[in-house]
């Protein structure tokens, strides 16, 4: 029996079929990018509803904990990158994506459970906004440095206009919460709690879509899974421990841990999208979800220990100590126990 080409066949020569290019993923990826955008939009601007416009812009003129986060962002995630690459023995291709990921700047996912783990709103805003501004610069540098070792690192492209696009979702939304807060403190407090709820959820859906719609990319190195769960603990453990050791107050050491461990693992995507062509991006493709997937996990695990600690202990740790930087903010977070006390 003669074979026939597929209905989708554009060009047939008896059993020699062209088939279009199945752009699903393709397709897929912007979807959720639009989507994703559009409502991280929102949720920033409910998180801006928390920031006091003084309080934020003290942390820019005496920036120690943006420094402290800067030196974890730029210095240590890309070595990490670099030195689990090493260990690990990986392929060329695959130790570039590693790190990339650990050159990009912090995700907005940071700032949304750095309100639910109490941390400092003020600085978790700014940190998130100078590390997106300063990523221009410093990830073609930290690339350079690190990657010549496996490929020119002029291959790799940086899509500035993704960037761009990251920091004004996160700038002007928060903006316009931190003028909501101003004119109207007590709508602001109304809008804060539902867009941490939605944000919660919304980092949870994002991390569940992405994994069951990017079909036929989970096959790949058993070394990418573990680098994917290793990874962000680095960044948590190594962002806390510097920041306590800094002198940083436990709010601000929380905040960088948190920083500096979730990634933007979006603008990692796009990299390597537009860095690599079709036939490689097989082997590396589904790092930067793993890597989402992971950071999230952790920092779940992180948030629901803080939360027995404070039932146990009945105290946030900030409160054992005597003195508090005058830019330190400990937000209220949402009080569980709220609903039974009224």
């Amino acid at each position: 029996m003669e074979e026939s080409c597929p209905t989708n066949a554009t060009i047939c020569n008896g059993a020699s079929c062209l088939q279009p290019v199945d752009n699903f993923n393709y397709i897929l990826g912007i979807t959720l990018s639009t989507v994703i955008t559009t409502l991280l939009a929102l949720v920033m601007f409910s998180l801006g509803c928390s920031v006091e416009f003084q309080k934020f812009w003290g942390h820019i003129r005496h920036p120690w904990g943006i420094v402290v986060g800067f030196l974890c962002q730029f210095g240590i995630m890309p070595l990490a990158g670099f030195v689990l690459s090493l260990v690990f023995n990986i392929l060329p291709i695959q130790a570039v994506v590693v790190l990339i990921m650990g050159c990009c700047p912090g995700g907005t996912g940071s700032n949304i459970l750095t309100y639910w783990i109490d941390g400092d709103m003020d600085l978790s805003l700014s940190m998130t906004t100078c590390s997106t501004l300063l990523a221009l610069g410093m990830m073609p540098l930290c690339l350079f440095v690190y990657t010549k070792k496996w490929v020119d690192s002029s291959a790799i492209i940086i899509p500035y206009d993704s960037i761009g696009i990251s920091l004004a979702t996160l700038v002007i939304p928060v903006a316009v919460g931190m003028f909501v807060n101003y004119k109207w403190p007590e709508k602001a407090k109304k809008i804060l709690k539902v867009g941490s709820i939605v944000g919660g959820i919304l980092i949870v859906l994002v991390a569940v879509i992405g994994g069951v719609l990017y079909r036929g990319s989970w096959t790949i190195d058993p070394k990418l899974w573990i680098l994917g769960t290793i990874f962000p603990a680095i960044g948590y453990t190594v962002g806390f421990a510097l920041a306590y050791i800094s002198n940083l107050t436990p709010s601000r050491s929380r905040t960088v841990a948190l920083e500096t461990g979730m990634q933007n693992t979006q603008l990692c995507s796009t990299i390597v999208q537009l860095s690599f062509p079709p036939e490689q991006l097989g082997l590396i493709f589904t790092f930067p979800l793993i890597y989402s997937i992971f950071q999230l996990l952790i920092a779940l695990v992180l948030l629901a220990g803080y939360r027995i600690y404070l039932r146990t202990c009945g105290k946030k740790p900030e409160q054992e100590n005597t003195v508090e930087s005058p830019y330190a903010v400990t937000n209220g977070g949402f009080n569980l126990d709220e609903k039974s006390t009224k």
